[in-house]
Formats: structure tokens, C-alpha cells, sequence
């Protein structure tokens, strides 16, 4: 019936004549609870206290890290978050500045109480409301919809997602329940104080802050068994740091972030975030401090040696956490190559979940940053891990992993001296390993780009990867990037060619100027613990001159233990 809405009697609103004499009217708390899709979900609802004009929202029936108030003494909302180190941040908004809503003449019965219909446009979402002016309370369970209206009973959402007030006690209520700030804080506005509160969700970990990957800048490196110092390697080209992480928790998600801009260096770069194992004889520190010689090498079909790339048995490669590629000269170049509507980014935010790798991500390890560059300047970035806690639907049964990096081809320590990957040309790259007991859903994590910059070279010309384990083919793709002109925005000194593409705009072997590459994860249910040899093959273009073509792969296996 068109203007009048039946709802279900959940409890008496109105106080009786008698109540009238012991309760003081403008003292409530109601409780509302939640529907979705015509069914009542679960938890513990939502509260709004209300004492004399002032209220209080209680998610969950109990205070948060963010509080939300009401006060009708001014017309305002408050927002208040206050942190663990002591901060306290403030968002007060008058009434006047929330969306406005358009009053209709709908009717309803709700809790034994008269209510008109409200409806609001908020972020192209529907919201109708329902409020009442029959008592002399007043509030809302969302500050923004409609808090000066009256007593919001019922909110509806895009029709299908419902809040409803399922009871109202006239009662005094405790200091707790009403918590009213004793001090505001710092007063920000919407902007700065929605940043407050999604930096508060999780937890920040820097690592690196600002620091410069140039080429023959001879910095003095301190102890090498020091904390959070940094070190430089391979001519500055190279930055490592030992840090202590935090043990994983169930159900955690865990994100790498790294901010790059240039520092004088003009052209895309080959660049990536590792971890150094420090369980064998022999690990990649004693490369970087004593020099390629010290790591173990194998010798291809070509006779060159490659240093440091493959496991073997007293010695495990870098675990590459993220692969990434710089573009050409972001902010450095930003005032030299102006063009008309061309508002280039002042840096590049590459950011990845890396969640899978968080099992060997713990405890005091060495994280190191590579971009491969000729440059007094390069480069200056800043790196850090981002822990976002467990929502409420993760699995937090999830058991832990068995991570082991297996090989990995990026030559880290160009600048001093390791071989670039051109094996692939006579030869495939080969290594044995020892699959432990009791792992389950055994995955490879597979890294791969093609380089070998001129028209000829595998930069830009497809190549299929073959990965065999025990001369099997398990996994076979063309990594192939065809986005590239999507980031033109991010390459200020990227060459312009005169049919109008510009270089950062060519499709390239699995990766973009200014973008990250994303592993695949290859499932290997089939294999069982014991030794096993996986072997990469990939058709490498030949050499022209002096120019040569060469792939950088990482794989890491992953289990469940």
C-alpha cells in the first residue's frame, strides 16, 4: 500500500503514563540490528546512546578506536580517533555539511512509533530513511544520513542492505556508554582525518626511507651484522638493510610498497626487492661483501660462468619478493619535458601482495633493493611492509608455509661483476631439489622478463617459457605485456617517435616502464617429497654486435606444512 510501510511490533517505544514519572524522555539507548537481503545477519548490532542532546554510536554494542558523536547543541557530528601512541584526531562537521536529504510523504509504524521517509544520494549508492518526531530523541546509527531529520528508526541501503532499530530503553546511561571526549585533539578536516583512520587500520613497517641506488658513489658501510643501517653494494647500485619483522599472524595479509622517483638517472631500469637466505654455507651477503667469486657458479653451453643464481646444496639464491621497473626519469625530468595536457607523476608507487612469501618473512633478515643504472643520481626510493590484520571472513585456519627459493636469474650485482642470464641461448637453466615430507599444495612462484633492448632483442619480440620437473613439462606461457602505454604519464623523458607512440608505450616481455611484474604461481600437486630437477627453457634470440639479449627468472617453491 503505497505510502504506508508494515513493520513488525519488536517492542513498546513509548514510555506509559506511569513511566512518564520515573524516566527522563530525552535519555535512551537504542539497539538496532542489521538485514541483508530480507534475512537478520549476525553480531552484535549497533547502539546510539542518547543523554540530552548528546549521542554516542556504539558499534558492536561497545567502544572503538574511532568513536562517532552527535551534539545537538551546535548541530555538528564528531569523529574522534585516538591512536596508541597518544595522538587524537578530530573530525567536527556541522549538520548543514552532510548530504542534504529530499523528504517524501511516505509513511510507516515502526517500534509503535509514527515515521516519515527521507531519501539521500550518497556515492551513487540509494539510502532511505526513516525517522520519527514523535519523541523528543534524536539521532542516527550513520552520522551522515540525515542526523538533524529526528530519530532515525531504519536505514535502507541500495534497497537490499537494512539497519533497524530493534529496541529502545529509556534509561540512565553510564559515563561509559556516553564517553564524551575529555579533549578533541588535533582538529583536521575530511581529508587528513580519513587518512588518520585507514593508516590506523593496519601496521606500517619502513624499511628504506629515501634512499639513493646511484652508480660509483663509494659510501662506508657499517658493521654488517648491524640493525636497520644501511649498506651499499656493487657501486652504490645495491642497498641492503638487516631488520627484524614480525612473526605472521593468522589470517594476515602482507604488502610490499616502494615509492621510486628518479634522482638524475633518464631511462627504465631493472629493479627488485629480495631477501638474502643466511641458512648455508655460503649466502649472497658473501657475494655482495667479498665479491662474485665467492658464490657458487655453474658454466653453461657458452662457457660463461653464473654466479649466485641456482640452489644447491650449501647455498640458497635470493627469494625475489618484487620485481619492478623504473621509468624514464619520473620527477627529475618533469619540468624538462613539458607537454601540453601531460601532467606526469612526481614518482611511482609499485605495491604488492605478497602474503605467500610472509612464512620467511619473519624474524631478523636482510632486505635488499636493486635498479641496475649508470648514474651519479639514479635513483631514490623508499620501501616498506604493510600488515593488514584479518577480516572477518579470512581463513585463520590457514597453516603455514614452507618457502624456498629454488633459482633466480636477476643479476643483483651487475654493477660488480655477476653475468647477465644469457644461458638460455645454447642451454636451459637447470637445478635440483629436495622436496621435504609432509608438504601439500605444492606451488612454484615463477618470475620472468625478457630484455635485450633493440628491435631484434627479446624486450620485444614474445618468447614462450617452458618449465619442466623432471623432464616432464609442467607449465608452458608467452609472457607478454601489452599495456604499456597506460603508464605514459609516469615517463616524462621517454623518446617520442614520429608515428606518435613514445617508447614507454611498446608492448614488452612482461613488463612496463613504471609498473611491476606479477608472478604466476604454477600448481605442482603431483610431485612428491624427494629429489626433483626443474629445468626453464626459453628460445633466447640471438646476439647482434655487441648488443645481446637475456631473461631474468626467479622461481620459489611454496608449500603447506
Amino acid at each position: 500500500m503505497k505510502g504506508i510501510l508494515a513493520c513488525v511490533m519488536l517492542a513498546a517505544a513509548l514510555p506509559t503514563a506511569a513511566q512518564k514519572k520515573k524516566v527522563d524522555s530525552t535519555v535512551a539507548v537504542i539497539t538496532y540490528g542489521y538485514v541483508s537481503n530480507g534475512k537478520p545477519t549476525g553480531g552484535d548490532g549497533l547502539k546510539l546512546v542518547i543523554d540530552h542532546g548528546k549521542a554516542h554510536l556504539l558499534p558492536g554494542g561497545k567502544p572503538q578506536k574511532e568513536q562517532q558523536y552527535l551534539d545537538y547543541t551546535d548541530n555538528s557530528t564528531l569523529q574522534v580517533l585516538s591512536l596508541s601512541n597518544g595522538d587524537v584526531y578530530t573530525l567536527k562537521k556541522p549538520f548543514k555539511d552532510h548530504p542534504q536529504p529530499e523528504l517524501l510523504p511516505d509513511t510507516a509504524t515502526i517500534l509503535g512509533l509514527p515515521c516519515k521517509k527521507a531519501k539521500l544520494f550518497v556515492r551513487s549508492n540509494t539510502i532511505e530513511v526513516w525517522y520519527t518526531n514523535a519523541v523528543q530523541l534524536k539521532g542516527t546509527p550513520f552520522l551522515s544520513y540525515g542526523p538533524n531529520l529526528g530519530l532515525i528508526l531504519r536505514i535502507v541501503r541500495n534497497g537490499n542492505s537494512e539497519t533497524i532499530a530493534r529496541k529502545i530503553e529509556y534509561r540512565k546511561v553510564t559515563p561509559q556508554e556516553l564517553s564524551w571526549p575529555a579533549a578533541l585533539g588535533q582538529q583536521v578536516d575530511d581529508a587528513a582525518y580519513m587518512r588518520a583512520v585507514i593508516d590506523s587500520r593496519y601496521t606500517t613497517l619502513p624499511i628504506f626511507q629515501n634512499e639513493q641506488i646511484s652508480w660509483g658513489n663509494n659510501n662506508a658501510n657499517p658493521a654488517i651484522n648491524e640493525l636497520d643501517k644501511t649498506f651499499h653494494f656493487a657501486g652504490g647500485t645495491v642497498i641492503v638493510k638487516r631488520v627484524k619483522l614480525p612473526e605472521p599472524k593468522k589470517g594476515q595479509s602482507l604488502f610490499a610498497e616502494l615509492v621510486q622517483y628518479s634522482n638524475g638517472d633518464a631511462y627504465d631500469r631493472t629493479g627488485s626487492v629480495f631477501m638474502i637466505p643466511t641458512t648455508g654455507d655460503t649466502s649472497f651477503l658473501d657475494g655482495l661483501t667479498k665479491g662474485v667469486a665467492a658464490l657458487p657458479a655453474f658454466q653453461d653451453r657458452n662457457g660463461k660462468k653464473y654466479q649466485g643464481m641456482v640452489a644447491t646444496s650449501h647455498y640458497t639464491p635470493t627469494l625475489e619478493i618484487m620485481r619492478f621497473f623504473t621509468p624514464f626519469g619520473v620527477r627529475q625530468f618533469n619540468d624538462q619535458v613539458k607537454i601540453k595536457g601531460y601532467n606526469w607523476a612526481d614518482s611511482v608507487i609499485y605495491k604488492q601482495d605478497i602474503t605467500e612469501l610472509q612464512d620467511a618473512l619473519q624474524g631478523e633478515v636482510l632486505i635488499g633493493v636493486y635498479i641496475g643504472n649508470y648514474d651519479k643520481g639514479g635513483h631514490k626510493v623508499s620501501l616498506s611492509f604493510k600488515y593488514y590484520p584479518a577480516d572477518a571472513d579470512a581463513d585463520t585456519t590457514a597453516k603455514s608455509k614452507w618457502v624456498m627459493p629454488i633459482f633466480n636469474t636477476t643479476n643483483v650485482m651487475e654493477m660488480a661483476g655477476q653475468e647477465y642470464a644469457t644461458l638460455f641461448d645454447k642451454d636451459s637453466l637447470t637445478v635440483t631439489v629436495n622436496i621435504p615430507e609432509g608438504l601439500k599444495n605444492l606451488q612454484l612462484r615463477y618470475l620472468t622478463t625478457g630484455h635485450g633492448g633493440w628491435g631484434g632483442g627479446d624486450e620485444f619480440n614474445p618468447k614462450e617459457n617452458e618449465i619442466f620437473i623432471d623432464n616432464q613439462r609442467a607449465y608452458h606461457f608467452i609472457p607478454w605485456r601489452t599495456d604499456c602505454a597506460t603508464y605514459r604519464f609516469s615517463n616524462p623523458a621517454s623518446g617520442n617517435f614520429g608515428d606518435g607512440l613514445s617508447s614507454s608505450d611498446l608492448s614488452r616481455s612482461n613488463w612496463c616502464p613504471g609498473t611491476l611484474s606479477s608472478p604466476v604461481f604454477i600448481n605442482l600437486h603431483d610431485v612428491k617429497p624427494g629429489l626433483h630437477t626443474f629445468r626453464v627453457a626459453i628460445p633466447q634470440g640471438k646476439p647482434a654486435g655487441t648488443s645481446q639479449s637475456f631473461w631474468n627468472v626467479s622461481g620459489t617453491l611454496i608449500g603447506e606444512k
